[in-house]
């Protein structure tokens, strides 16, 4: 009986260890007296006891590795780039996967610094930021070709930062700022400009209205005037008399003007009662000296 119950033991052992079972998104590697057989899948799997053994197992999940690198540009910047790449092992390729590479991550990072020494060194530092997709590209390219053997897909890589020293972060900024402060003060100038511009021609257009004014207040005085010595010579004064009355009339008003405006600075000599008489005789005397000269004195009317 004992020997029986240590078969049957045994037997179910043998049983149990057949049978075992692979994640989904895995696949498990089968040898046969330590030489490869074959590759199973998710699920439950069977297995020869005690002659074929589970010998590795493999993500085909997709995978990430950062790499950073550090490299000099064109122009003599050293920078510091991140760059992601995300890979995967190939369903029909786990073989290649398992026992071809040793360490996939080394030699995606030997790849990745290879590539980035060889591309970013022929540009000049703001071409590496104007052209990050083209640098990405050219690793996922060299990628490709050099890990597609080991069965890995390489699905993208991104330049994720770029780094440059701190020194050249903040003269870069300087230069921006500069940049953006040259622009301002052109905005500001050609504002003040078109202010200049503007005022310049309000003002000659304020002086066109201004002096046209002028004229036509002028013209009408004159009409006014003209029609004051023809109301006058109806009434039978000549045009001499008229025109020194105009005068005098004006004087008066000119004084009644002054005296409505406290604030007035302006003082006219002389300003007696006793001197308007002079001033006519003045002016009259002036006139007929004038139109004598002239010989064109004017009979009064009615003569």
């Amino acid at each position: 009986m004992p020997t029986i119950f240590l078969i049957l033991a045994f037997i179910s052992f043998l049983v149990f260890i057949s049978f075992f079972v692979v994640k989904q998104q895995s696949a498990a590697l089968i040898e046969r007296f330590g030489k490869f057989h074959s590759v199973r899948h998710a699920g439950l799997q069977i297995k020869i006891p005690l002659i074929d053994k589970v010998s590795g197992k493999v993500s085909l999940k997709v995978q990430q590795l950062d790499v950073l690198v550090e490299t000099k540009t064109k122009d003599d910047v050293f920078v510091r780039l991140k760059v992601s790449v995300q890979f995967h092992v190939m369903k029909d390729s786990v073989y290649d996967a398992f026992y071809r590479l040793e360490n996939p991550h080394d030699q995606v990072t030997s790849y990745v610094f290879d590539t980035i020494r060889a591309e970013v060194p022929k540009m000049k530092l703001d071409d590496v930021f104007e052209r990050k997709d083209d640098i990405a590209i050219a690793i996922k390219r060299e990628l490709s070709q050099a890990m597609k053997e080991y069965g890995y897909d390489i699905i993208k890589a991104l330049v994720t930062d770029i780094d440059p020293a701190q020194e050249v972060k903040i003269a870069m900024n300087r230069i921006n700022a500069a940049e953006r402060e040259k622009v301002a003060a052109q905005y500001e100038g050609d504002a003040e400009r078109i202010k200049i511009v503007e005022k310049a021609k309000a003002e000659a257009e304020s002086k066109r209205l201004q002096g046209q004014g002028i004229a036509d207040q002028r013209r009408e005085i004159a009409k006014g005037l003209e029609d004051s010595v023809e109301v006058l010579n109806k009434a039978g004064i000549n045009a001499q008399e008229a025109s020194a009355l105009i005068v005098i009339t004006q004087h008066y008003d000119t004084l009644q003007n002054m005296g409505e405006n406290a604030n007035s600075n302006l003082i006219m000599l002389p300003n007696s009662p006793s001197t308007a008489s002079d001033m006519m005789t003045q002016l009259i005397a002036s006139f007929t000296a004038v139109q004598k000269s002239s010989g064109e004195i004017l009979p009064k009317k009615g003569k």
